[in-house]
């Protein structure tokens, strides 16, 4: 199969890769960078950054890259912050900006001032093409189910997100009708991700079995790795925020969620919350940017 090139608004990706914007501080300048010098669309996680760290990591991206290369940020639109941090990113010139956990009109209003491509990631033909009509350059969308239902339903780029570790996922997701595939779990167990060796290990070790589906704080169920966290989540056991820093617009207070990934980003893998893709436990090995595009490439050439 030969890779179709991915085009969203004036930027044109070689390979039609997007990097899954990971928090916090998974994905970073150097992950990022890494994923737009192979061709790809590097994605810097802004959710829990301040808005002058937001800066650093898009100048650092850019100095990686040599200013060249496609650079994105993730946010997520239930941070109190959304609205600050995506127009920090777009007066730093960021080339799109993603956003999902929510959905937000505001975000056309900033790339259309600062000339910068909307994705929002949808998961229904309705916001899809709300979302198309509100002036956005692609989506994202994240389920395969309705991936077929929603290609049909708007005229621009489709890209599908969830579960695709390897060449053949890629493959399939594009015969689908995909423009292009956003791949987290493969990104977040390479050498260029920003988690500590401890958090890359318990990528390794994990089975299929230990996938679990939590209700996070914010109002939206999320996929983690079940750990002694994850497990006292779905006992309803986990301590509680004993102060808060009202990072998110609305928060049922169960747990810290910014402060549980950030245990976890850190090496923290018992009381850190540790999300997952749904098929992260096929993954055995810890590697290179450049070498799992190039297995990537070499997958999808034999289909």
């Amino acid at each position: 199969m030969k890779l179709p090139v991915l085009k969203i608004g004036d930027l044109t990706a070689e390979v039609p890769i997007i990097q899954g914007g990971m928090a916090i501080r998974l994905s970073t300048a150097r992950l990022a960078a890494a994923v737009a010098q192979e061709g790809g669309i590097g994605l810097i996680a802004a959710s829990g950054m301040a808005f002058d760290e937001l800066r650093k990591e898009i100048r650092l991206a850019r100095k990686l890259t040599g200013g060249k290369g496609i650079i994105g940020i993730n946010a997520m639109v239930a941070a109190r912050e959304f609205l600050g941090l995506i127009t920090t990113a777009a007066e730093e010139k960021i080339d799109l900006i993603v956003a999902g956990a929510g959905f937000s009109r505001d975000i056309f209003a900033v790339g259309r001032e600062h000339n910068v491509a909307v994705v929002p990631i949808v998961s229904s033909v309705k916001l899809a093409k709300i979302s198309e009509k509100l002036g956005a350059a692609a989506i994202v969308v994240e389920g395969t189910d309705i991936l077929p239902d929603i290609v049909k339903a708007v005229n621009i780029p489709v890209i599908a997100a969830g579960g695709a570790t390897d060449g053949a996922a890629v493959a399939e997701l594009l015969k689908l009708g995909a423009s292009g595939v956003q791949m987290g779990s493969r990104f977040a167990a390479s050498e260029e991700s920003n988690g500590a060796p401890a958090l890359k290990e318990l990528y390794l070790k994990m089975t299929k079995e230990d996938v679990v589906q939590i209700d996070s704080p914010v109002g939206y169920k999320g996929r983690a790795i079940l750990n002694p966290f994850a497990k006292q989540v779905l006992e309803g056991t986990q301590p509680r925020p004993r102060t808060c820093d009202n990072c998110l617009k609305q928060c049922s207070r169960s747990f810290c969620i910014i402060r549980a990934l950030t245990r976890a980003q850190q090496g923290d893998v018992e009381t850190g919350l540790v999300f997952t893709g749904a098929n992260m436990w096929k993954i055995k090995e810890i590697l290179p940017v450049k070498e799992i595009f190039r297995r990537l490439k070499e997958e999808i050439a034999k289909i």
